[in-house]
């Protein structure tokens, strides 16, 4: 994947513990800056292309990210139980 994104985050340049909340619920400062990024889209795929487990990434913590994932595999299979 390019990541020539990565230079152009909202991000750049910010203390990274800000995107390390010691839990969810404490992910708004994050998922704000997060809000605002021109390149929120690539982070996120970027995050779940790669598994990452900790932080904020793409404005959606880990477990946000895994519903995502959970979600696109429902989407998959239902599209294919259609197509065949």
């Amino acid at each position: 994947m390019d990541r020539n994104w990565v230079g152009r985050a909202a991000c750049s340049g910010l203390d990274p513990a800000i995107f390390y909340p010691p839990t969810d619920d404490e992910a708004d400062a994050a998922k704000a800056i997060c809000g605002e990024c021109p390149v929120q889209e690539a982070c996120l795929e970027h995050a779940i292309d790669h598994r990452e487990k900790n932080g904020v990434w793409g404005g959606a913590t880990e477990r946000e990210r895994l519903r995502i994932i959970r979600r696109r595999r429902r989407v998959r299979s239902q599209v294919a139980n259609i197509a065949s």
